[in-house]
């Protein structure tokens, strides 16, 4: 077997040469290889007089660049010419994929590879059929696709070296990623079918063929799930959504697990960096944290795909719950995978204990059980700290989708509730100006809504400026909302500090209400977030006391609302203003929103605001003069906490609340039709990002004539 491949390799590398002569009289070499692509440009058939033309070819390593260059010179016009030759090299290369030889299989992928990047390049208006045409033939592409996806599956799935799986893996992301928009890919349409998915399933079943071939696995299975997803059945989605192949999804939970525990990593690496001397912890704060620059933002972006993926699963499959949740001991890492770089002449810089500190955490996050969910809360803490880059604001949207669907999930509720279930979850938090960076320390091990909730109320408090996320302030408002609703149907007593997220939502209230002018601007619909706000409020209040974990919380909800009733005083006036002011009110209105279905949009919300603040008022009116009468009578100027609670229990009774409907009821997440402007748009750019991971796969030719050779 050595010395077949040895003598193989001989023959790929010792290309024959023709000798040309140049303007200069010097002697120029010309490639083999490129001299039979000049033939075939030309419209000749090199391989007239040579029956062994074909068995020679592909043992000849392609020159990718200049079959791509070629198309680039050759008009639409001459590409009709040069049709049969085309479908010729094409369907050659395809029955080259099925050979014993792994060199011939290499090339003959490469030489394809070239072929469709190549056409592709040229602009066929709307991609479709002419490509197809051009590259395969009309009469012939459905037989040469099948023959094609039959070849590289028997490749996947039979005793072949990995490397060369990993290279039929990546061809299949040039196919999948040859034109910007993947649903006007008509070369897909065969690959629909003629299905992968059993050959995917395979691998990432597979602990040993996942270490190698999972990312790549994960990542072609995410593009096929995208082609045409609104406009027909895609087998993928089906096949995707009914998997209930443990080991399979297993494996898929892990692929992603560790590309984000990378990810994460990364971030701890370069925190540390930043706090080991005094100037660069400064210059980090201003140059990396408020203005991300290129290298961090390119960070994220490459995390697109596998958010994607993530999502793609606990969006249509069910049963990945499990995997998402399921426990595991990471193991041990000896050192960092990248070491911080710091100055070291300054002694004030030293960096030892900041890589003291950072191996430390390493250490201790590796010593204690983790899961996906686990991992996937951590990152998504890290990447929703600055949302004003709009790369960076699309991936923290995706983070919160992604968190809407889990809060959705009856059974992903039951397991984050759990009492019995219990992870350290390490959010990271954003340096603000009026506190400091901050990660936390011996972080308690609690159920996992517990960090969950934690991160939207870090999510409120650090994001109220100008540039304004209202909807990623929507979604966290939604995601509070569905944890609630669980809670109250289930009757789940959590053991979580409720107070901090009372807080949270009141200061953004406030912040509303003190940028109302500027935030109308840009959005007409901040009535509609501060209803979700009182909303709320309205869960707690109304059925509090089946989910709350002991009387005393009650108590300190409505000692909050007495506490804070001028938030909500301010509040209801600005809605009444927007409701009474029938002349001035509703101009105003247009002029900010433009069209009339805006204004109507806008009063609605502004109606639903005045009625959702109805039982927050019947409290505060109800309460505030008792405590000012109970004040007086005892002649004291202000009251304490405890005091004004005990002016509170002695006056339930006379309460009177009004019962409101369809507080515990919400909007099911649904990506159709509301999400695709957001999907098509986000998968338009991972398909650009992963065409140029893959733009060059003679890179890993050596690599696999080489994992041959060992053989």
């Amino acid at each position: 077997m050595n010395q077949e491949v040895g003598s193989d390799m001989k023959r790929t590398h010792g290309h024959a040469v023709l000798l040309r002569k140049s303007s200069s009289s010097k002697m120029a070499l010309k490639e083999k290889i490129v001299q039979i692509y000049e033939a075939f440009f030309q419209g000749e058939d090199p391989s007239v007089g040579n029956p062994n033309f074909w068995d020679e070819l592909f043992l000849l390593k392609p020159n990718i660049p200049y079959i791509e260059g070629e198309f680039d010179k050759v008009s639409g016009e001459g590409l009709m010419m040069l049709k049969d030759n085309l479908n010729t090299l094409f369907y050659k290369a395809v029955e080259s994929v099925k050979e014993d030889n792994t060199i011939k299989v290499v090339n003959a992928i490469n030489t394809m590879s070239a072929l469709v990047r190549g056409i592709f390049r040229k602009n066929f208006g709307d991609f479709g059929f002419d490509i197809i045409n051009i590259l395969i033939g009309f009469d012939a592409a459905e037989t040469v696709m099948q023959e094609l996806v039959e070849n590289l599956n028997q490749i996947l799935n039979g005793e072949h070296p990995t490397a060369l799986k990993q290279h039929v893996l990546k061809f299949i992301m040039v196919l999948a990623t040859a034109s910007d928009n993947i649903s006007q890919n008509t070369l897909l349409e065969y690959l629909m079918i003629n299905s992968l998915f059993e050959s995917i399933v395979q691998i990432l079943g597979n602990v040993n063929l996942r270490l190698m071939l999972g990312t790549d696995a994960v990542q072609v299975l995410t593009l096929l799930v995208q082609y045409r997803k609104y406009e027909s059945a895609n087998p993928y989605i089906v096949k995707l959504s009914i998997l209930d192949d443990e080991l399979a999804l297993t494996g898929y939970a892990q692929v992603v697990l560790g590309a984000l525990s990378d990810f994460n990593r990364e971030y701890l690496c370069r925190s540390t960096e930043a706090q080991a001397g005094w100037f660069s912890t400064l210059a980090n704060m201003v140059g990396n944290m408020f203005v991300p620059d290129e290298k961090q933002v390119s960070a994220v972006r490459a995390n697109d795909l596998v958010l994607l993926a993530l999502y793609e699963a606990i969006h249509l499959n069910r049963n990945f719950i499990t995997a998402l949740t399921h426990t595991h001991t990471p193991s041990t890492p000896t050192t960092p995978p990248s070491s911080p770089t710091v100055p070291v002449s300054n002694p004030l810089n030293d960096p030892a204990p900041a890589l003291q500190k950072l191996n430390q955490a390493l250490l201790e996050q590796s010593s204690h059980p983790t899961n996906l969910l686990v991992t996937f809360l951590e990152y998504s803490s890290i990447v929703m700290q600055d949302t004003k880059d709009e790369t960076r604001h699309s991936n923290a949207k995706l983070c919160l989708v992604i968190l809407t669907c889990i809060a959705e999930d009856q059974y992903a509720n039951s397991l984050m509730h759990d009492v019995n279930i219990n992870f350290r979850v390490t959010l990271h938090r954003m340096p603000m100006r009026h506190r400091k960076v901050k990660v936390e320390k011996d972080t308690p091990s609690r159920p996992l809504v517990c960090a969950l909730l934690d991160l939207v109320v870090e999510f409120t408090m650090s994001h109220m400026m100008k540039s304004f996320p209202l909807e990623l302030y929507n979604r966290c408002l939604g995601i509070t909302q569905r944890v609630l609703c669980y809670q109250k149907k289930c009757r789940v007593r959590l053991q979580y500090p409720w107070k901090e997220l009372w807080t949270a939502l009141i200061n953004l209230l406030k912040y509303l209400l003190s940028n109302e002018s500027n935030l109308l601007k840009k959005h007409n619909n901040i009535f509609h977030l501060s209803s979700k706000i009182v909303n709320i409020f309205n869960l707690f209040i109304t059925y509090g006391d089946t989910f709350l974990p002991n009387p005393n919380s009650y108590d300190e909800l409505y000692y909050e609302i007495i506490r804070m009733h001028q938030v909500f005083d301010n509040l209801y006036s600005m809605a009444l203003r927007y409701t009474t002011n029938d002349g001035e009110s509703k101009e105003s209105a247009a002029r900010l929103t433009n069209h009339l279905v805006n204004i109507k949009l806008v009063l609605h919300h502004v109606q639903s605001l005045t009625n959702h603040l109805v039982n927050i008022k019947a409290i505060i009116n109800h309460f505030s003069p008792k405590v000012d009468s109970w004040a007086a009578a005892n002649q004291l100027s202000s009251l304490t906490e405890e005091q004004v609670l005990d002016v509170v229990r002695a006056n339930y009774d006379s309460l009177t609340l009004k019962l409101q409907d369809s507080l515990d009821q919400y909007e099911r997440y649904s990506e159709k039709p509301r999400e695709n402007a957001f999907f098509t748009n986000l998968v338009r750019s991972v398909v650009m990002d992963v065409r140029k991971s893959v733009s060059n796969l003679s890179q890993s030719h050596h690599q696999v004539l080489q994992s041959v050779a060992e053989m």
